[in-house]
Order: structure tokens, then C-alpha cells, then sequence
């Protein structure tokens, strides 16, 4: 919401329409008289600092080495300023920082408002709200011009003092980060103005302080300008000074700047360590480097006079190795009287061997996700314990690398990502994708536009001086979809003068003219393939974007990491994306939820595409991590040899020593464990390489469908996980299940017939075992099914609805995505019924009675339809179900979504079965769920999507049981029997299919919940692809509409 203007006697508003013209006028006057600074691609910074890496400056060695920054010599300005917003710069109190904090809070002021810094003005209140957009510009496109009528401003004030002590310092006020460009000004004096959101900016303000008093900070920030050109990143357009604010207090001789590079041999042995220091002035420096323990490796000193610059080359013999699996980090303190920083070195070296990439001699893959920056409630303003929690869960689901999608994130990040062990991908505050759907050659706007060059080199300037010491950063990014042009390759360049120690990435260059690797973005695994055997190329490459990870999904990840593997060239890839971006907000009657575009009257919108991570809006793992995290487990199991099991260790540079591996296994029939122990591990099983465990007594477990499980955990605790954290899992099939053939032999003989009375076209079946069953034979369909009452009582039936076929699952957002959804609501799956032709029946010698169904699934105004044949076999306890289904007709789907039986049932709370579990599972994204036997209350099996789609299917299941309510002892009111009949799958659900494609918001689907459950029992289910954006399903995982198939099913 829009606080509006406030009427003020001491700020002047700019006037307005109505006011009077003078009299006379000599000469035409134009407003604005001069092109905004926001508004003049010539003017990206004014009276700023030049850019130096991300340090604090302490008093003393002993203070640098704590890397405590309440200790440092730097003033932390965060907090709570106050606030005012304007529809425009021109609008509002326009001299607002002539004036006093005292003024402004003043009744003929703004008033009490205020606003948190760190933070974004549109999730604190004021403004349109928030705007989700993909590539599109919420603005008319004027490359380099931004509406100056239409650009909210949001104008800060506070309030700091400074010490006589502090009078002989520099004084730096350093902005880590403003959306998207701002004016400062200092005791009402300008002091200037700078913009790139996401990179930080810093003015030498001594001139303009005072000490021992009340000194005023106002700042000016514009939601909009000619950088936001270049800044139209796929997120929520969000403003505001979003990271903090820092007034750093440099003595009167300080390190202005330090880049830190570490050069190890061609044996990747030893190494030299070399620290370039700039100086404001001459000094002595005296340069130690301290291990992990505290002991001193070296320590020298140097004067420099003259040129300002000091450079130290440290021999350092053998120095522990800087790896995402390694991530040793020794201790650099540089000192000179009253002055020292600290800063953290790992030695590595990166590089293409042979077209693969490599870090200290070894091939290394990228195990990896795109994160933005994203807070549920407080947008870009990210938490250092949620950022910190962020990077921990990444460590703990076996991620290995973060590309910062798509600007510099917060410094902190990097610091940790040094500590944790994560390679990064550090990428410039670039992208400007809208410019190429406007028509014509987006190229020329920008990115191949000369006048451009400055602005797109300032950004890779900006990254590459703050972040150049980390050494985890082992890519630089020269953005993301912005086309490719001259100005891309003045960045490479650029960057290369700076530093030649990393290598460069851009997707937008297809031909890796001005890029070190290839990079692709949702290319299937077929055209990765293609890339890793072309011989013309002499660069590796990496998938910057795949297994897009929107609502349910991603399917298909293993082959894509089986596919890494097999190749050396292929780099690996980084998942789009981390998280969700929700945003919390409020129903009318104040039901919170996580909002997406559109859900804050933000017009135009891209709905709810902001929606596409491995974990929930509030970062808790979603389904997709899950499974993520099993594919690229670092300890694959690869088959039994009998009595051992082969596993391979996908580690770059470690070996399986730090790990424990516990076996055990289960089998269908058996309620307990079977055998279980601690297994071995061989000692110093190489990175890369195959070794065997030995169980004992394996081959001697033949109990059928017997499985054979593997658990890898920490032997001892991490920085990021604790002893017995679970790393890998392995599961191997032992022994096959019970055939279906030995479930349809129900086994013993009725006790006398089945009873059949029919009345109308309903058949109803009794047996002595006081089981009934109704069949109406119009519809084709059993409408009646009851069991014994264990206490006598009267009987009740299950069955809330008809057991019918189903060939439709509720569109996921994958399938929307992509032609197999389009295809559905072209072709009107979703409106396909069953509908009876001809049924018949007769008892059978045995006592069983039998009915035949003939009938077609078929939707309206079409031909085509899936004709069914259906042998429902009646016993005393049990109905044996068989059929025979037969596309017929023109315009077939290419695919159905399952098929299967649905129906519901009443008074169903909990679910007992043997298959994949206990989560989520579909064909192509089941492998982090093993087979066992599981039993969960029947809500525990909804997985609760941001936006309502297909959900809670589980697979691979060979029966499962629905329950009453109750741990224990919960009564059975349906069980269904697949025996070996592969890949059955079921869910059940308090919503129909329509209920789930109906709803666009959970609460929505709150108000349609229902007291049955929907039970959907499927022989074969359509796998679930990446569509959304990407490969839609794999052929190998589709379930194919042209072609016939035989299922069969035991109910009792």
C-alpha cells in the first residue's frame, strides 16, 4: 500500500499542475532541466571509492584474527531510519535532507513512519507491493530511459556520531547493497550517488562529519534506473537499501586494498603464496600466515615508499589443499602500528586438463544448485542465520557447488562457503532477457551496444574487486540472458587483466568466444550426450540450468548424474532452483499463505513460475531435494558379487575413511528386520574407483522380495553435520516378490456358494464370511463393498464412490509446462469418464461368481477412447480383478496419466504398505525412497505443494492396506494386492483430481477438503518429467497412450 504524500510547512512539495506560471516568461523551460543521474547511462557512480575486496580493519592483529566485526574499526548503520515513499523523485519532500531528523518526525513532517534497513520498502508497507516477474520489464521499454513519472523513491533518514578518536580516520560509508540506485547526502551536503544493485558502493565522507555531535545521513532511492536495464533477473522486483550499511573508520595510514592468490606447482605440491597490498600511504607490513591450529608458517616484513603497493611472494612448502571436500583454510594477518586485517586462504589451483575441468590436478563435478536471494517475509534481505541454515542444508543433501543466480550475493555467503566447503560460481549483476521479446536484435540494445560497454564492465569490476580472495569462487559469471556482444567480451577481457587464476563463464556465448567452458541451460540428456562426444570442442562443458525443480518434481535426475559421470568433459550441472520465492500474505479473513505473482494486485505478473525450487518458500526440503540429494550421493551402490555388494566412491578428492556403513535386510511377509550389522570399509578406496564390502550370510536371505539395504553416515561430526549424518543409501533386490498368479489362487475353497441377488440393474454378492459386494451392472462398476464387523455390529459401506477406471492425474506444473499437459486439455483428458456398454455374469462351478464389463473411457465432443474389458472374479473374501484395455479412435493424447482404479473411502486415517517409502515417489524421481514396509496416518501422505497439483503417489508398492484411524490396532477396510506387477502405485487424498486442478492456493484447497478419501489404486502412472522448464517426460518414463495393456489387481 501507498502511505500517499503528507502535508508539510517545513517540506516544500514539488509543484504540482496547478500551480501559476509567472507572468512573463523570456525562454522555454524544460523539466527535468537536466537528465537524472538514474536516468544517464554516463553516470553510474559519482564521488564513489574506487571497488576493493570485501575486509575490516582492526587495531591489532590479535583483534583481526577473532573476525569478530564488533571488534573492528567500522560502525554497523543499521537499523531503523525513517522513511517516506513518493510515486516518483519529482513527487514529495524533494528537499527532504535539508532538513533534520527532528524536523521530519515533527507533526508538520512525515511523521513516526519508519522502516527497517536491511529491507525492502514494498514488504514493509509502503509502496505498489511486490512484483514478480520473469523476463519481462514492469516498465515500456526506452533502453536507457525508465519512466519519471513512474518510479516509486523512497527517501531515508538517520542518525549516527562519531568520537574525537575518530577525527584522524578515514571515514567510509560503504552501502553493501541498495535496489536500484541512490543519492547520498551527509549534514545536508551531497555527497553522491551510485547504482548496480546488488554490488556495494562506498564515499569517502570525512569532509563532511562532525564529531561529538548528531551527524544526518539522508539517502534517496530510486526503485527504477537505466540499470535496471540490466538487472531484470527471473525474482520479485523488490527495493529498498537491502543489505547493510557500514561507516568504516580507516586510520590515518591503512591497507586500501589486498588480493590474495595462491600458485601451486605443476606436482600440485607446494606452493607460492602471493599477497598484493595497496597502501593509502608508506608503511612497514608485516605479513604472517598461521595454519588452522594457530601455528605460524610464515612471517616476514617489507617497507615500501614510492608506489603505495607492497608485494609478498611466500614459499609455502606442501600446504594443506583448499577443496569443496577439503575446505582447509589457514590464516593471513597483515599488521602495520594502529592498522591490521585478516583474511582467510585456501591454496588451490584451477584449470582445463585435457578438457576437463580440474581443481589441483583433478577432475572435479559440479554437484550443484542456482540459489537467489530469498527471505518468506523479508525478500532479498536474507538473515546471516537463515543464509548460514541455507548453506548448511546444501551440504547436508550432498550439494557440492552454488552459482549465485544471478548477481554477487552477500559477502557473507562466500566466507562461508570458504568454511563449509562449496565451489561457487560467482555471477555479475547482469541479465536483461526482457530486451529480446520486444522484437528486433535484443543484442543491440545493450549488450552489443558500445555505449553500454562501461556499465557492463563497471558490473564485472564491481564483482571480481570485492570477491576476489575467496577461495571457493572458482568461476566467474559474466551474467545471465543477455543475449552476447561486444560488451561480453570486454568483460572477459577485463576480468582476464585482473585475474587469470579462474576461469570465465557466460551461457548467452553459444560459441564460447569470451567464456573458458561451454554452458547450456535444460538440455535433455540425449543432447548432453551429443556435447560430450563432439570432438571439435577443446572446452568442458556444464549445465548451468537443469531438472528444472517447479511443484512436483524434478523427474529424470539420475540419468543426467549417470550421464556426468560417464564423461569426463561434462562438468556437471546446477539444479534451477534452490527454493521457492513465496512470499507470505493473507487471505481476506487472515488465512496466511505463500503468495506468488499476481497475489498482490502486481500487474503484469508471471504467476506463479516464482515457484520452481528443491525446497519450500520457507527453505524446509521439498520432495525434489530429496531426491536430489540421493542422486548425487558421493557413494553409489553398483550390485551384489556374491556375499559382496560393489559401491563406488564419486568423491573428487577424498576417500570413504570418514564414513560408517551399517547393512540390513527386509523382505515382504516379515515385520522385523531380518539381519543387520556394521560392515567394513575398505581403508583408502580412491576417489573415483570401485570397492567391495562383504556381507555375511547374504546369499543365504531368500525369503521372497528380499532387499538388501546400505546406510553411509559421518563416522565423525562436521561443521555441517553430526556423527551418524546420514550421507548415501543403497538398496539391492535380493529376491523377487510373490507372483501375482499365487494371489488370484485365492487358496481355500468358498464354504459354500456366493449368494447373487439381482434387483434392477444392481447385482448384489453376499459371501458366509460376511463379506458383500454391489455391482451395477449399467454403469459397470462395484458401488458396494462391506467387511465382517469385528464386533457384530452393522455393517457399513466403504465405499463413498464408484470404483471406476481413471487415465487422468491433476496437471502438475511440469506437465503444464510443457506439450503433454497442452495435449491433455486439448484432447479433454480431464473430462474422460468411464462409461458402461455391456456386462454380464454368471457363477461358477466353484461357488466364485464372475462378472464381465465392457465400457470406454471417453471424454465429450471427441472420438477417441480407451475401450476396457473387465473380469471382476468374487470369492468369499476377496474380488480378483482383471482387464484389458484398447486405445480405439482419431486423436488419441499422446500419453495417459495413469491408469488405474479410483474411488473413495470412509473412514480412512491411516495406510499400511510394502513399496517405496515413506515419501513421495513417481517412475522417474523414486530412487531416494526404498522399498520396505511403511504405515503412516493417511494425512501424513499429502505433500502440500505452494500451488495444488498431482501429489502423495507412492510406488513400487506390492500391497497396500487402508486402515481406520489409530496407531494401534487400527482395522482394515481395503487392502490391494500388485504381486510382482511392476511399478503400481497409489495415493490417497482428501480431493478429487478437479479439486486439485480447481485450486490455485492451499487454503483453497482447505475449503474443498472432504471427509472420505480419494483412493487411486494404479497399475501404471505417467512419469513426471521436467516440462515446466525443460525436457518434458522421458520416453522410457511415458506412459503411452497408443498401445494395449493387461493389468490385474487382488482386493479383500
Amino acid at each position: 500500500m501507498s502511505h500517499g504524500p503528507l502535508p508539510s510547512a517545513l517540506l516544500p512539495q514539488a509543484p504540482g499542475p496547478e500551480a501559476t506560471a509567472p507572468a512573463r516568461a523570456t525562454q522555454a523551460e524544460v523539466f527535468p532541466p537536466s537528465t537524472p543521474d538514474w536516468n544517464n547511462l554516463k553516470v553510474l557512480h559519482r564521488n564513489t571509492l574506487p571497488p576493493r575486496a570485501h575486509f575490516f580493519l582492526y587495531e591489532d592483529p590479535h583483534g583481526a584474527l577473532s573476525r569478530d566485526v564488533s571488534r573492528s574499526k567500522s560502525q554497523l548503520l543499521s537499523g531503523e531510519w525513517l522513511f517516506h515513499i513518493s510515486k516518483h523523485p519529482f513527487g514529495g519532500p524533494i528537499d527532504f535532507h535539508q532538513r533534520t531528523p527532528a524536523e521530519l518526525t515533527s507533526p508538520l513532517g512525515w511523521g513516526p513512519q519508519k522502516i527497517a534497513v536491511p529491507g525492502m520498502w514494498q514488504l514493509q508497507g509502503y509502496g505498489k507491493g511486490p512484483q514478480y516477474l520473469n523476463l519481462n520489464y514492469p516498465f515500456p521499454v526506452d533502453p536507457p530511459r525508465v519512466p519519471i513519472d513512474d518510479n516509486e523513491c523512497g527517501r531515508y533518514v538517520t542518525t549516527f556520531r562519531l568520537g574525537n578518536e575518530d577525527s584522524d580516520h578515514q571515514l567510509r560509508l560503504r552501502f553493501e547493497g541498495v535496489d536500484s540506485a541512490f543519492t547520498v547526502w551527509v549534514n545536508h551536503r551531497e555527497v553522491g550517488y551510485s547504482q548496480g544493485a546488488r554490488n556495494p558502493s562506498e564515499f569517502d565522507i570525512t569532509p563532511f562529519v562532525h564529531f561529538d555531535r548528531d551527524n544526518y545521513l539522508h539517502v534517496e532511492v530510486y526503485q527504477r534506473c537505466d540499470g535496471s536495464y540490466v538487472e531484470d533477473q527471473d525474482e520479485w522486483r523488490l527495493s529498498g537499501i537491502f543489505r547493510h550499511v557500514w561507516l568504516h573508520k580507516f586510520p590515518a595510514r591503512h591497507f586500501e586494498d589486498v588480493h590474495v592468490q595462491t600458485i601451486l606447482d605443476d606436482d600440485y605440491r607446494d606452493a607460492t603464496l602471493r599477497v598484493d597490498v595497496k597502501l593509502n600511504a608508506d608503511a612497514q607490513v608485516t605479513l604472517r600466515l598461521l595454519d588452522a591450529d594457530g601455528t605460524e608458517i610464515a612471517n616476514t616484513t617489507k617497507t615500501k615508499a614510492g608506489k603505495r603497493s607492497i608485494c609478498f611472494e611466500i614459499p609455502v612448502r606442501n600446504p594443506h589443499k583448499w577443496t569443496a571436500e577439503t575446505p582447509y583454510l589457514y590464516q593471513l594477518v597483515l599488521a602495520m602500528p594502529g592498522c591490521a586485517l585478516a583474511e582467510r586462504v585456501g591454496f588451490r589451483r584451477v584449470e582445463l586438463i585435457d578438457s576437463v575441468f580440474s581443481v589441483n590436478g583433478d577432475p572435479v563435478k559440479f554437484r550443484g544448485v542456482n540459489r537467489h536471494e530469498h527471505h518468506p517475509s523479508s525478500g532479498r534481505a536474507v538473515p546471516f542465520d537463515f543464509l548460514k541454515a541455507d548453506l548448511i542444508q546444501m551440504k547436508q543433501h550432498n550439494i557440492n557447488a552454488i552459482r549465485t543466480s544471478h548477481y554477487p550475493n552477500d559477502p557473507r555467503l562466500y566466507e562461508l562457503a570458504d568454511e563449509l566447503g562449496l565451489w561457487i560460481v560467482d555471477e555479475c549483476d547482469l541479465e536483461c532477457h526482457g530486451l529480446f521479446v520486444v522484437g528486433g536484435d535484443g543484442a543491440k540494445f545493450a549488450s552489443d551496444n558500445p555505449d553500454w560497454e562501461e556499465a557492463y564492465i563497471d558490473r564485472a569490476r564491481q564483482m571480481v574487486m570485492r570477491d576476489f580472495n575467496r577461495p571457493s569462487i572458482v568461476l566467474w559469471s559474466l551474467g545471465n540472458e543477455a543475449g552476447y556482444g561486444r560488451n561480453h567480451a570486454a568483460m572477459y577481457k577485463f576480468i582476464k587483466t585482473l585475474d587469470t587464476s579462474r576461469l570465465i563463464h557466460y551461457e548467452g556465448d553459444w560459441r564460447a568466444e569470451s567464456a573458458d567452458i561451454i554452458s547450456r541451460m535444460y538440455h535433455s540428456v540425449g543432447s548432453m550426450e551429443g556435447y560430450a562426444k563432439e570432438r571439435s570442442w577443446d572446452k568442458p562443458v556444464v549445465l548451468c540450468e537443469y531438472i528444472h525443480a517447479m511443484g512436483n518434481g524434478p523427474g529424470g535426475v539420475k540419468e543426467y548424474i549417470d550421464l556426468f559421470y560417464k564423461y569426463p568433459r561434462l562438468m556437471g550441472g546446477f539444479v534451477w532452483e534452490w527454493a521457492n520465492h513465496g512470499l507470505w500474505t493473507k487471505t481476506k479473513d487472515g488465512r496466511p499463505y505463500m503468495g506468488y505473482g499476481g497475489d498482490f494486485g502486481d500487474d503484469p505478473n508471471d504467476y506463479n513460475f516464482v515457484m520452481d525450487g528443491l525446497c519450500r518458500s520457507d527453505h524446509t526440503p521439498g520432495p525434489g531435494l530429496v531426491e536430489y540429494r540421493k542422486a548425487i550421493e558421493p557413494v553409489q551402490t553398483l550390485g551384489v558379487e556374491g556375499n559382496k555388494v560393489r559401491v563406488v566412491n564419486r568423491y573428487d578428492f577424498v576417500n570413504l575413511d570418514h564414513l560408517e556403513c551399517r547393512w540390513s535386510v527386509l523382505a515382504d511377509g516379515s515385520d522385523e528386520i531380518i539381519g543387520d550389522g556394521f560392515v567394513g570399509i575398505p581403508k583408502g578406496t580412491k576417489p573415483h574407483s570401485e570397492t567391495l564390502l562383504q556381507i555375511p550370510g547374504l546369499q543365504q536371505h531368500d525369503l521372497a522380495d528380499s532387499h538388501l539395504n546400505l546406510k553411509f553416515v559421518l563416522a565423525e561430526p562436521t561443521n555441517w553435520g553430526e556423527r551418524g549424518h546420514l550421507i548415501a543409501t543403497g538398496q539391492i533386490q535380493l529376491s523377487k516378490p510373490r507372483s501375482l498368479q499365487l494371489l488370484r489362487n485365492i487358496g481355500e475353497p468358498v464354504s459354500g456358494p456366493l449368494k447373487a441377488n439381482l434387483a434392477g440393474g444392481n447385482l448384489s454378492i453376499t459371501s458366509s464370511y460376511g463379506f458383500s459386494w454391489g455391482f451395477d451392472l449399467v454403469q459397470g462398476a462395484l458401488f458396494y463393498f462391506t467387511r465382517p464387523s469385528p464386533d457384530g455390529g452393522p455393517q457399513a459401506n466403504i465405499l463413498t464412490e464408484p470404483l471406476l477406471f481413471d487415465i487422468y492425474r491433476s496437471q502438475t506444473d511440469n506437465d503444464r509446462g510443457c506439450d503433454f499437459g497442452r495435449n491433455w486439455s486439448d484432447r479433454r483428458l480431464h473430462q474422460a469418464k468411464y462409461h458402461g456398454i455391456q456386462a454380464s455374469w454368471e457363477q461358477k462351478s466353484d461357488g466364485t461368481i464372475e462378472v464381465v464389463a465392457k465400457g470406454r473411457i471417453a471424454p465429450p465432443v471427441l472420438n477417441w477412447a480407451l475401450e476396457v474389458t473387465t473380469t471382476y472374479r468374487f470369492t468369499r473374501q476377496a474380488i480378483s480383478i482383471r482387464a484389458h484395455a484398447k486405445p480405439t479412435g482419431n486423436l488419441l493424447p499422446r500419453a495417459w496419466g495413469r491408469l488405474g482404479l479410483v474411488t473413495a473411502i470412509a473412514g480412512c486415517g491411516r495406510v499400511r504398505w510394502f513399496g517405496r517409502g515413506p515419501g513421495e515417489s513417481y517412475r522417474d524421481r523414486k530412487q531416494s525412497q526404498l522399498v520396505g514396509r511403511w504405515d503412516a496416518a493417511a494425512d501424513a501422505l499429502i505433500t502440500d505443494y505452494e500451488f495444488p497439483q498431482e501429489n502423495g503417489n507412492r510406488t513400487d508398492v506390492r500391497w497396500v492396506e487402508f486402515l481406520t484411524a489409530g496407531a494401534r490396532n487400527p482395522l482394515r477396510l481395503l487392502r490391494a494386492r500388485y504381486g510382482d506387477w511392476p511399478g503400481a502405485s497409489f495415493s490417497v487424498l482428501p480431493w478429487s483430481a478437479a479439486d486439485l486442478d480447481a485450486a490455485t492456493h492451499p487454503h483453497e484447497l482447505q475449503d474443498r477438503r472432504r471427509a472420505d478419501r480419494v483412493v487411486h489404486l494404479d497399475w501404471l502412472h505417467h512419469g513426471l518429467g521436467t516440462g515446466s522448464c525443460g525436457p518434458e517426460t522421458m520416453p522410457q518414463h511415458t506412459l503411452e497412450a497408443g498401445r494395449e495393456y493387461e493389468v490385474e489387481v487382488v482386493l479383500d
